[in-house]
Order: C-alpha cells, then sequence, then structure tokens
C-alpha cells in the first residue's frame, strides 16, 4: 500500500509504510533467493544493492541509524524497480511499494538541495507529461525528425558516442519495422465494449501499435469506444517519486473511463497495466476514490491477458520467422503475466518461438534509467543482446514501449540484425496477410 509519508528531522520516516506490512517485512528470513533476480546486483555484487540490501537501509533510515544522504539516495536510485525480487520472495514483501515511497521522499529531499537533475526531471513530468497539447507537440516533432532519417544517417556515421548516441537510438527504434495495412477494420459492431489506453509514449511514437491494438480487438468481438480525455497513466510519475501527481492523473483516467461505460480497458504497455491495476493501491487512503479505483483496476487488462481470456480468432495468414519473447518486468512480475503473450504468439500460423534465455529479466531499460546510469544500463542491456544472438531469432517480441527502444537501440548500437515488435503486431499482421 502506497502512503503518504511524514518527515521527522529531515529525516526519510516511512513507519506508516512498515506499520502497514510489518508482518511481511518482518519475515525476511534474509534467504537471500532475490539476489540472482536483481539484475544490479548480479552486476555489481554489492549486498546494498540488492532489493534486501535496499530495504535493510529503509529501515535503517526510518529507525535512525542511517541518514538521508548521498549513500542511500544513490543505492535507492541504482534500483530498476523491475521487482523481479517480488516474484521469487517466499514471504511476500511488496518491494515495489516501498520503492516508491522511498523515492517520494528523496525526489522531495533532492528539490530541496536545488539538484538540477531532479528539478528538470520533476518539471518535465509535471509540466509535459500532465499536459495532452504539450504531448501531441513533443511528440510530433519526435516523430518528424525519426521519420526523416537523418538520425539513421548520424548513428551509422559513428560520429557520435554516449548519451546522445543512445538517445537517437532508442528514437529510432520506435520506428515499425511491419508494413502498414493497406485498410481499416472497421471498430464498432461487436458484443463486448472496450476502451483502449492509448498513453503517452504509445499513441506519440508507437501508434502502429495503437491501431494494430484497435484492428486486433475488432476482429475479436469487441465494441471499441473512444475515451477522448484521458491521460498519460502516471507510472512514470510514480516511479520518479511523484505521487501525488501520479494520484492526480489516476482520478482524471478513472473519472475518462467510467464516463465511457466500457466492460474492460485494455492496456497494451505493461508498465501503463501495471500502474492502472495499481490504482486501487494509490488511492486507497481517499474516500472519494478508494471505491471508485478499486472497480477500475479490476477492470484494466492486459491485451494479451484479455484475449487469451475471452479466446483467439485464429488468423490466417502465415509468418515464417523465428521468434524470441523476452517478457517486460511490469508484465510477468507486476501484473504476474507470464503465458498470455506466448498463447497469443502460438496462434499465428508458420511462426516458430524460440527460447530466450534471461527472458524474464530486465534488459535495462526501465523508463528513462538507461539515460540516468547508461553504463550499468548498458551492462545489463548486453546480457540481453547476447542472449538474442544466441537465440537466433529474427524477431524479439516485447509488450512495452520502454523494452522495444532498449532492445532496439542495443540492436541498433551493436549492429545484430533483428527486428524488435509488439507482439499485438505480429497478430494483426497474420490477420492482414
Amino acid at each position: 500500500m502506497m502512503t503518504v509519508l511524514t518527515k521527522t528531522n529531515d529525516r526519510l520516516n516511512l513507519t506508516p509504510l512498515l506499520e502497514e506490512n510489518t508482518e511481511k517485512l518482518l519475515t525476511c528470513v534474509h534467504c537471500g533467493l532475490c539476489l540472482p533476480a536483481c539484475p544490479t546486483y548480479r552486476q555489481l555484487g554489492n549486498e546494498n544493492d540488492s532489493p534486501r540490501g535496499r530495504v535493510y537501509l529503509m529501515r535503517g533510515v526510518v529507525e535512525g541509524t542511517l541518514d538521508l544522504g548521498d549513500a542511500f539516495i544513490s543505492h535507492i536510485d541504482l534500483c530498476l524497480g523491475c521487482r523481479g525480487c517480488e516474484t521469487v520472495c517466499p514471504s511476500g514483501v511488496p518491494y515495489g511499494h516501498l520503492l516508491e515511497a522511498a523515492r517520494a521522499d528523496i525526489a522531495e529531499a533532492k528539490s530541496k538541495r536545488r539538484s538540477a537533475e531532479a528539478l528538470l526531471l520533476k518539471f518535465v513530468l509535471n509540466s509535459f507529461f500532465t499536459r495532452p497539447w504539450a504531448l501531441r507537440f513533443g511528440f510530433a516533432i519526435a516523430r518528424a525528425l525519426r521519420n526523416s532519417g537523418l538520425f539513421d544517417v548520424v548513428l551509422s556515421s559513428g560520429m557520435i558516442h554516449g548519451r546522445i548516441r543512445l538517445a537517437l537510438a532508442l528514437l529510432v527504434a520506435t520506428r515499425s519495422p511491419l508494413p502498414k495495412p493497406e485498410k481499416q477494420t472497421k471498430r464498432t459492431g461487436g458484443t463486448t465494449k472496450v476502451a483502449v489506453l492509448t498513453g503517452c509514449v504509445m499513441e506519440g511514437l508507437f501508434k502502429e501499435t495503437n491501431r494494430a491494438t484497435e484492428r486486433v480487438l475488432s476482429r475479436n468481438g469487441c465494441d471499441l469506444v473512444d475515451v477522448s480525455n484521458q491521460v498519460c497513466c502516471g507510472a512514470l510519475h510514480a516511479h520518479a517519486g511523484q505521487l501525488e501527481s501520479a494520484r492526480r492523473l489516476a482520478k482524471a483516467n478513472i473519472e475518462a473511463f467510467n464516463a465511457s461505460g466500457a466492460d474492460r480497458i485494455i492496456v497494451n504497455a505493461a508498465g501503463c497495466g501495471a500502474a492502472m491495476k495499481e490504482y486501487r493501491d494509490l488511492l486507497v487512503d481517499d474516500p472519494q476514490f478508494a471505491g471508485k479505483a478499486r472497480e477500475f483496476s479490476s477492470k484494466v487488462r492486459d491485451v494479451s491477458e484479455f484475449l487469451v481470456e475471452n479466446g483467439i480468432t485464429p488468423p490466417t495468414g502465415r509468418i515464417e520467422k523465428r521468434v524470441a519473447y523476452d517478457a517486460p518486468c511490469h508484465l510477468i512480475h507486476a501484473q504476474k503475466i507470464a503465458l498470455a503473450p506466448i498463447e497469443l504468439l502460438r496462434t499465428i500460423p508458420g511462426l516458430k518461438i524460440v527460447p530466450l534465455r534471461g527472458s524474464e529479466s530486465c534488459c535495462g531499460g526501465a523508463g528513462i534509467y538507461n539515460l540516468q546510469h547508461p553504463e550499468l544500463s548498458s551492462d545489463i542491456l548486453g546480457d540481453k543482446i547476447s542472449s538474442i544472438r544466441e537465440s537466433n531469432a529474427e524477431i524479439v517480441v516485447t509488450a512495452n514501449p520502454g523494452c522495444i527502444m532498449q532492445i532496439g537501440a542495443g540492436a541498433l548500437i551493436n549492429n545484430l540484425n533483428v527486428e524488435v515488435v509488439h507482439p499485438i503486431e505480429l497478430l494483426d499482421a497474420a490477420y492482414e496477410n
């Protein structure tokens, strides 16, 4: 449960959150099962950069044995927030919620210290991602630059390096490698009324995936309703410790989607789906929205989860490709959805699904983690690129925009001849063939 935090002598105070999770947190026996599941611990080998180490640091600050200083902030900041530890934890420690709570106070502490990076991030999240018109304008420019081919030339020239090269590769990786369909499928006439979260990054840089999602849902007996006043899901804000902004966005989405009368709310981005399913936790202490949030979260479905639950109309087109599936962290660990995307892929004739070593492990993207911690992110991505090479796959599918961008950028930078797409795009292509 996410709880508003209090301050005591400029010290992080997680006591309310710990009290609500005392039984789960204090039953940790330091078994170490979370260590091999943690990407940062595997790379750094530092106990403070493991899940149990970070929880111990949080307790130290609460109990007054550790200051809210640079060391504490550094170890918390280095966490990817992949929540792989939650999947293997026998005690059920709610690590993701604890991490967001800690980052909320860290964000405030950084702002008080006038940290340039923290102030810039706060400005972007609260002045850009909370304003749909600003998002549309900014992403329109980004798409124009991406589609111009200029960045492809710059990347291939080898003239730039470091974070700028990575940023350009991330943007180029958002361009879908699949051909656009010649005609659109009718959106109405189904029996199940659904509304799709178009999202900010998804609609801004992955329009083709959103349109593919709508076509697939229509082909599978859904009546799509528009929710034109929806906003950003707030996932980026929650991960950055901007919980109040996340709550405001959650309330706006609850009101917008409830007004649509949709039976199900479909999400094709793993991080957004996890955030929206956890609105019930985010707003649990709000007397006006707690009940609405519980009902709303119960309607949210990942698109693969929804299609498997309701039965997928078999496509007739064949796709003769070797495909490897990489599981987004917030799909497999946060939403606990492991098999639905693979079952979706199995309905496509001709597709050969090849195993991918470490498919359940983070790729190192984690929002803007790759730009904030490029060296560590690159090391984590390096493992993923190596496993993709071993798989001999022609296509890598993954159901989150950040993962598509991270793996796609890694493929570009490492001259790996592989396409990276969303699984719903492959299903859509099989219908269109």
